[in-house]
């Protein structure tokens, strides 16, 4: 068991930023922690890698008491906060050097910094101030610090923010890859995020968990969306259309393109074939929407 978290709670002043969350992770998942700003996820982040104490509750990352044993607990946890502090005038390799120094690497120090250069995809950006680098790199820059003393847990708050369209795509990808080693647990809103690179998933609305399963799981928590989109060969007269057995409401999308909303997919498919049997139409195209992870994500998680 990587981590464990028993019965957490945090108030600043009245108000409870966690309350009362419990969960554990095992090592190897890559976990994706969501919920919308002010959920609660950094404060969760900040007691796991010992920034900020719970107010009560244990917590415990791998068999370490994060209160008792918080400096057992560092060794074991690799940090990239959201923003992520850099010394904007050291070199790449300078900077790594310095951050192996820190942890006391010794003679393994050069070799280190070697791997996760080539790790990160650093090896063009070495010798280049950090100041001068894109915040693509930058973020590479961070996670090369963050896993120097190789942890056998990296906590990730919003890894990809801000960053463009390639460069999430690269830096998801290094995160999977550097996943197949290590627990990680990664903070984000994005739900794209969350599929492209975890396959756990923990909401948390306002200090509570609402979910936590399977990131393919997730899709089937979302209640009465029931969609199908049907395209016929012909013009279809929309009144006629919500008389089928088992329709809750009809939309017309384009052409001869409709969108039913049903009480049960498979039993109104059956409806809507003998719909156009009946009215001497051909079925051209049926198939079933998958609910989205943003629709799931704002179901539980909206006022």
């Amino acid at each position: 068991m990587s981590i464990k978290v028993e019965q957490i709670t945090k108030k600043y002043g009245k108000q409870k930023a966690l309350d009362s969350i419990s969960f554990e992770i095992n090592s190897g998942e890559i976990v994706g922690l969501l919920g919308p700003n002010g959920a609660g996820k950094s404060t969760l982040m900040k007691i796991l890698s010992c920034f900020i104490p719970p107010t009560s509750g244990d917590a415990f990352v791998c068999g370490f008491d994060v209160m008792e044993q918080s400096l057992e607990v560092r060794k074991k946890v690799g940090y990239l906060p959201e923003h992520n502090p850099l010394y904007l005038e050291m070199y790449v390799r300078e900077f790594l050097l310095f951050i192996a120094g820190i942890h006391k690497l010794g003679n393994a120090k050069n070799n280190r910094v070697e791997e996760m250069i080539e790790i990160t995809g650093l090896e063009a950006e070495q010798k280049k101030k950090i100041g001068a680098l894109s915040k693509g790199f930058r973020q590479r820059v961070g996670l090369a610090q963050a896993m120097m003393h190789n942890p056998e847990v990296l906590i990730l708050d919003e890894p990809t923010s801000g960053l463009d369209p390639n460069q999430i795509i690269d830096i998801r990808s290094l995160i999977k890859k550097i996943g197949v080693e290590k627990t990680v647990i990664l903070s984000t809103h994005i739900m794209q995020e969350v599929e492209a690179v975890c396959n756990r998933a923990i909401i948390i609305n306002k200090g509570i968990i609402v979910a936590d399963d399977l990131t393919q799981n997730l899709h089937h928590l979302l209640k009465n969306k029931n969609i199908i989109t049907v395209e016929f060969n012909d013009t279809v007269n929309a009144e006629m259309l919500k008389k089928i057995e088992g329709i809750i409401h009809v939309s017309h999308k384009k052409d001869h393109i409709w969108e039913f909303q049903a009480e049960d997919n498979e039993a109104v498919r059956t409806n809507i074939f003998n719909f156009a049997v009946a009215n001497k139409l051909a079925v051209l195209s049926m198939h079933k929407e998958d609910n989205s992870m943003e629709d799931v994500f704002h179901q539980l998680t909206k006022e």
